[in-house]
């Protein structure tokens, strides 16, 4: 099993387990192949939800070039809803977590068609 194949299931795990949601195991795949080599560096491959830089730039570079959604407060929002369902106090939010919720929450599936 390859190192991102190993990490796709632990991205499934916490989707199943801490999010209370069962993955589309095809979309997750795809979603973490579009993090890029983000997700074997221990820094990027996690959220830190605590930082507003951070959000930020979720928002910019996921939200708004990635799945193409002009700027508003719901952008934000669904930052924070994706947030709270993973669980505030959870340490380790993974980035290709965050984002698959946030592909889920818009409907964007088709970006990674």
């Amino acid at each position: 099993m390859s190192k991102r194949d190993e990490l796709i299931g632990k991205y499934a795990d916490d989707l199943r387990q801490k999010c209370g949601m069962e993955p589309d195991m095809d979309l997750l795949r795809k979603v973490t192949i579009g993090c890029g080599p983000s997700i074997y560096n221990a820094d990027s491959a996690t959220v830190a939800s605590s930082q507003p830089g951070e959000l930020e730039t979720v928002k910019n570079n996921f939200l708004i070039k990635k799945l193409g959604l002009s700027d508003g407060p719901e952008l934000m929002e669904a930052i924070d809803s994706v947030v709270e369902t993973y669980g505030r106090s959870e340490r380790d939010k993974y980035r290709a977590v965050v984002y698959y919720m946030l592909t889920k929450h818009f409907g964007k599936e088709s970006v990674y068609g």
